[in-house]
């Protein structure tokens, strides 16, 4: 539906792009998943779909908080959302600094309660002087009865029913403080669940440029673990393939697209369809692993080619011989 009517909120990613993503990143039920993407949360509901409520998925999300209005179309039960969590990305730095700490969240919700809360009581007190002071006006120049009456009616009313405007202030001040704690506490389980570093598979799929944010979350990813990277583009993702290679850590890095082609199939007019997509996206896919074992492999094999030429290397007396034979 989205790929139809709006590509754009997703990235032009096509639905077999997905499927392919899907795939290479390795989503089965108990995993425990980083993605971080900006398509109207189309890759986390298809992800929680195929993880089937186990496991856990830690969303990281630019701005003031998530977009799941593609999630939401999913009509997941709230026991898949148990254990989804989300982190605000401007906090990753300090995580793998290890400077990140509860204070570095959102201000207390207690404090923008309190102000919220003065700030009502002062409209109120202010809505209140304002009404008794029109109705003071309105008095004297009513000299009948039933103008009296009326003038009583209308003082007495907002006296009523300012209890249930103040009373509803509070619940809605209550209820918001408390949406408030829970996203604290939620943020803060992300964080130690990245803090653990033993990810098991990572998913970009975003609008920013990929390089940044892939070096960086890659630390929070286990060892022989698969990411995978979308890009409309192939230029950001040739960048990030050789900025990969230069810092290793990764195997098995492939950039590739994939080629979807729809068939009108009728009675002797079976043909491709004219309208078909020019392209989906790129994909770049790969496996991490440890960045020691890498030296040591390294080492391992200077010291074995070293030994291989002191093997082949013929000795000196063994050449002369060689030498006075052929003269």
């Amino acid at each position: 539906m989205y790929y139809a009517r709006e590509p754009g909120k997703i990235n032009h990613m096509r639905y077999d792009t997905l499927a392919q993503m899907l795939t290479l990143g390795n989503i089965r039920a108990g995993n425990k998943m980083i993605v971080l993407e900006t398509c109207a949360g189309l890759v986390l509901g298809a992800m929680m779909e195929r993880m089937g409520g186990f496991g856990s998925i830690i969303q990281l999300y630019p701005g003031g908080g998530p977009v799941r209005a593609a999630t939401a179309c999913f009509g997941f039960p709230k026991s898949f959302l148990s254990g989804l969590y989300e982190f605000p990305l401007n906090k990753v730095d300090s995580l793998l600094q290890g400077t990140f700490s509860a204070e570095m969240l959102s201000p207390e919700p207690k404090d923008s309660a309190l102000v919220e809360e003065r700030n009502g009581t002062l409209e109120e007190k202010q809505a209140s002087e304002q009404e008794n002071e029109d109705s003071m006006v309105e008095a004297p120049e009513s000299n009948h009865p039933e103008d009296q009456e009326t003038v009583e009616t209308i003082s007495q009313d907002p006296e009523h029913t300012g209890p249930k405007k103040r009373g509803s202030k509070k619940d809605y001040i209550q209820e918001k403080q408390r949406r408030q704690e829970e996203q604290r506490k939620r943020h803060l389980e992300a964080a130690a669940l990245l803090s653990e570093r033993n990810a098991d598979g990572l998913i970009v799929a975003s609008r920013f440029h990929p390089t940044p944010l892939l070096l960086s979350l890659l630390d929070f990813v286990a060892p022989s673990r698969p990411f995978v990277v979308y890009c409309q583009y192939k230029e950001p993702l040739l960048e990030c393939y050789t900025k990969l290679r230069e810092r290793g850590g990764v195997i098995n890095l492939r950039l590739s697209e994939t080629w979807l082609r729809n068939y009108q199939v009728l009675p002797d007019r079976s043909h491709p369809k004219l309208l078909m997509s020019g392209g989906g996206g790129y994909l770049l896919s790969g496996f991490t692993v440890a960045m020691d074992n890498l030296k040591a492999d390294t080492s391992l094999k200077s010291n074995a080619s070293t030994l291989e030429s002191h093997k082949t290397e013929e000795p000196a007396a063994k050449k002369r011989k060689c030498l006075e034979s052929d003269s």
